[in-house]
């Protein structure tokens, strides 16, 4: 699955923002904004991502 689909995911299960997302992920609001207009990630950013959703249990929701 490519990471923005699995972003995708984790945006509609955790009911959070693409900004918050981004923010939170790689200290980056736009970051989901850009994927989706086609940015490509260096590997450094791919590894925050990774950490990030891995540190997420599924379902469990962000806090605000």
């Amino acid at each position: 699955m490519k990471l923005l689909d699995r972003i995708e995911r984790h945006l509609k299960e955790t009911h959070i923002s693409a900004t918050r997302f981004g923010r939170r992920a790689v200290g980056d609001p736009r970051f989901v904004l850009d994927l989706r207009m086609g940015r490509r990630p260096r590997r450094r950013t791919l590894e925050r991502v990774e950490a990030y959703l891995a540190s997420i249990s599924p379902g469990q929701q962000s806090q605000p």
